[in-house]
């Protein structure tokens, strides 16, 4: 860099002291939450990023209060230097009830979305996805905020990286992806991890690339000033690089073999706070400037470490408070018998049109969904009428799902489509760890109104890949709901409450069923989410069931009216959070109770329904709870391996029989 290209030219006096300012809250910070760590006075695992400060407070100095960031397990100064109080900080850390997250979140999880601070993440590479969901809300609405996404040297080798890069780039978003190279991917130098640099990769992304040295906090300001201003007009997403170091090890406590005393020390001799100093003093800051700067951080981080020593913890009776949101529980309305008849597939576009037409919130993405209109045609028309917030994206499961965690952070309502339930492997993370904790981790803060469409369905012969039933995976995950219809009309009904629902919701059709037909409920027609239904009323024995079960368990009860067996058939809707009220007052008056359901019967959703039963309604009981479901496999191919392997309607009536005789 020549004389004339210094970034200072432009930078005032006022603010090169703001720029120090900010960088010695955040080594105050940290060298705080070290002794706090050592004492026992914060729990957990602590990151801390004492020598990085410059690249905090230049990425961020071009921010305004609307734009998003999402950050790393060694996120304090991103936290501090896009505005977040360290008051509120350091109570966090310490868990009490009013730190910024009350308590939930701790070092590692650190949020206030209020503040565009979507949250430090203790998932590798996690925070791209969601700042690319960040970055499409900003495109649609058109308000020119940016996002930005921090992450490390190692985050490179994660998938989630590529796919948040790619799908970046294919729809030109609003969002910088900011590397904190400190050398270091945990104990490994960042040498020994990677195939290529960033550089090369950027250019395989067709991604402009800047490479700064994060030690300098005027360069890496002028770097991201230039890169932001770009996204706002619309040029798409970039890339910077910003070399630095970080003093410390990967976690306060760590040994650091892996590294020199020599190393540390030399890059110490870059230490950023020194560097600007100096740019200061040649700039025309005064000593006593610099000074009276540094005693006023001091004398606020000691004050803050006082007052949160003052605060409470959260009470044991505040456990579950978080996990949901509370939600609309509308009247359950007559269940349709007559009228215009439609199809499954219909009531899936119906819902989604409805939603798309009455509030500009909702947003459509997925995998062929918009041009193709879905690979099942659920979707065909929808990007006709609604244009971009009908979008195709990449093959790429985890932006996908990030895609919604991000977008519903900024208030958005996404609703996306992963296009078969066996996909759910691939952006787990995004569903377990980011999309269920997120609200609880924030202590509330965080919006998480999304809806994940998905579909499944085995008797076709497609295989194990494609056929599989994971409900009871979802079902495990606090925080998540998942809504498995079996009617035209409820599938309409609660994919409008999953839509309108402020939690996260997995919505589960089963494919099998989209030719289904049944009475169109109207418009209106809206269900309650976590609400049986009694389908078939009977008095010798209950069959719980769900999704395309129910039309098994229903045939096999007809068959059975005949040889004088009543049985009554309960379809579930909802597999979390489970209608258990129901079912305990159905068993209490048949004394009997079978659960059938298409995923293998080992841990699978009738265990949880048996416990609690048997719990519950043990002395109701005139004979042993049983369970149906399909043999503990995976999914076969073969016709006849698949016929033995799933359950049906004479296999449930026979179990029926069988019990009714006890």
């Amino acid at each position: 860099m020549t004389p004339a290209d210094d970034p200072s030219d432009s930078v005032s006096l006022a603010e090169l002291l703001e720029m120090y300012r900010r960088m010695l809250l955040i080594r105050g910070f940290e060298e705080r939450v070290a002794s706090l760590y050592r004492d026992g006075e914060v729990p957990g695992f602590v990151h801390l990023s004492i020598g990085q400060e410059a690249a905090a407070v230049g990425a961020c100095w071009p921010l305004r209060p609307d734009d998003v960031i999402t950050s790393t397990h060694r996120g304090h100064g991103h936290c501090l230097a896009k505005g977040l109080q360290p008051e509120g900080m350091f109570a966090e850390l310490m868990g009490r009830d009013q730190g910024t997250n009350r308590g939930r979140g701790g070092s590692m999880h650190i949020a206030d979305p209020a503040l565009g601070i979507f949250g430090a993440n203790g998932i590798v590479a996690a925070g791209l996805p969601i700042a690319v969901g960040a970055a499409t809300a900003s495109q649609l609405r058109r308000d020119g905020a940016v996002a930005v996404a921090f992450f490390g040297d190692g985050a490179v080798a994660q998938g989630a990286f590529h796919e948040a890069v790619n799908l970046a780039v294919v729809w030109r978003l609003p969002v910088i992806f900011f590397c904190e190279n400190n050398g270091y991917s945990e104990f490994s130098p960042t040498s020994a991890q990677h195939a290529a640099d960033l550089h090369d990769r950027a250019a395989g992304y067709s991604i402009a690339y800047t490479a700064v040295d994060g030690n300098d906090a005027v360069a890496t300001a002028a770097a991201m000033g230039r890169a932001v201003e770009a996204a706002r007009q619309g040029q798409g997403p970039s890339m910077i690089e910003a070399h630095t170091y970080r003093w410390h090890g990967h976690y306060e406590g760590d040994p650091q073999r892996y590294r020199s005393t020599d190393e540390v020390a030399k890059w110490q001799e870059r230490d950023p706070l020194v560097r600007h100093c100096d740019r200061m003093v040649q700039a025309g800051v005064t000593e006593e400037q610099i000074a009276a700067t540094a005693s006023g951080v001091a004398e606020r981080l000691d004050g803050a470490v006082i007052g949160a020593r003052a605060l409470e913890p959260p009470a044991a009776a505040a456990l579950f408070d978080f996990v949901t949101r509370e939600r609309a529980q509308p009247a359950e309305p007559e269940r349709p018998v007559d009228g215009p008849v439609y199809r499954t597939m219909d009531a899936v576009r119906n819902a989604l049109d409805y939603e798309l037409a009455t509030d500009e919130r909702v947003l459509l993405a997925g995998i062929d969904v918009g041009a193709g209109g879905n690979v099942f045609g659920l979707t065909r028309g929808l990007k006709d009428r609604f244009g971009d917030r009908v979008r195709d994206t990449p093959i790429s499961e985890a932006a996908i799902a990030g895609l919604a965690v991000g977008a519903a952070m900024a208030g958005m309502r996404p609703v996306v489509e992963i296009m078969y339930l066996d996909f759910l492997g691939v952006c787990l993370d995004q569903l377990l760890n980011q999309a269920a904790k997120l609200p609880f981790m924030t202590g509330g803060a965080a919006r998480m109104a999304l809806t994940v469409r998905t579909q499944f369905g085995a008797g076709r012969s497609s295989g194990s890949q494609h056929s599989q039933s994971l409900e009871a995976l979802l079902a495990h995950i606090p925080g998540l709901t998942v809504v498995m219809p079996s009617t035209p009309a409820d599938t309409y009904g609660l994919l409008r409450a999953s839509v309108e629902d402020p939690n996260p919701v997995v919505f589960v059709e089963n494919r099998l069923l989209y030719g289904m037909k049944g009475p169109d409920p109207g418009p209106e027609h809206v269900l309650p989410i976590g609400r049986a239904a009694v389908v078939r009323p009977g008095e010798d024995l209950t069959v719980v069931s769900v999704s395309r079960m129910v039309h098994e368990a229903t045939a096999a009860a007809q068959t059975l009216a005949g040889e004088g067996i009543s049985a009554e058939v309960i379809d579930l809707r909802t597999v979390a959070p489970l209608d258990t009220a129901t079912v305990l007052a159905s068993v209490r008056r048949t004394g009997r109770l079978l659960i059938a359901h298409e995923a293998v019967v080992p841990f699978g959703i009738g265990a949880e329904i048996a416990a609690t039963v048997a719990k519950e309604a043990f002395w109701d009981l005139d004979a042993p709870i049983e369970r149906i479901g399909a043999a503990a496999t995976p999914p076969p191919y073969a016709p006849e391996l698949e016929r033995a392997w799933l359950p049906g309607r004479d296999q449930i009536a026979e179990t029926i029989r069988r019990m009714s005789a006890v």
